[in-house]
């Protein structure tokens, strides 16, 4: 009764797909440049054939890797990385674990040369984290800003007056304890 239909193994490549060869080109093979013949009527199209009626837009957007849907997931407690430089501020928010949620940075935000360091992109950054984290649900949040730049505060204030309840700020700057040479003194 099995012997019946064929099975083909699941290892092997389909007819249309030419192998490569060491050296880097193609063999032609016969079955591979022969057209294929139409489908029956009322039969269902191969797998690879579209149907005539679609356009090449859809047919792109058919063949397209399918989108990732992310799970709806609440986060109700986080933490907020605030890395305030001299030339830019990074503002990054994760879950206890680790796992970042949501970045930005005053880079990103659009801001370039010396207004990538001003306390309003540093504002404006974590507006945007602080929006990019809505779908957690996100409540209570521990800060931890790092760096000495001028937007350490200013980040810290907008992501209060977003809606988060800040629960503890933390200056997680590293200091040696006179440990390598310091850098010369900045000229200005």
């Amino acid at each position: 009764m099995a012997s019946d239909t064929k099975h083909t193994p699941k290892d092997k490549e389909p007819a249309s797909v030419a192998p490569v060869k060491a050296g880097g080109k193609k063999e032609a093979h016969a079955h591979a440049a022969a057209p294929k013949a139409p489908a029956a009527e009322g039969a269902a199209p191969a797998e690879g054939a579209a149907p005539a009626d679609l356009s090449a837009a859809a047919l792109a957007k058919a063949e397209a890797k399918p989108a990732r849907v992310k799970a709806a997931r609440t986060v109700s407690v986080g933490v907020a990385h605030v890395n305030a430089t001299f030339n830019n501020t990074q503002v990054s928010i994760t879950d206890t674990k680790g796992q970042v949620l949501a970045w930005s940075s005053s880079g990103r935000m659009g801001f370039r040369g010396t207004r990538k360091s001003t306390a309003y992109a540093a504002t404006m950054v974590a507006q945007e984290v602080a929006r990019q984290i809505s779908p957690y649900r996100m409540q209570e949040i521990e800060v931890r800003v790092q760096g000495p730049g001028s937007g350490r505060e200013s980040a810290v204030r907008a992501l209060q007056s977003a809606g988060l309840m800040i629960t503890m700020i933390r200056d997680v700057t590293p200091m040696p304890h006179n440990g390598c040479r310091a850098r010369k003194r900045r000229r200005v």
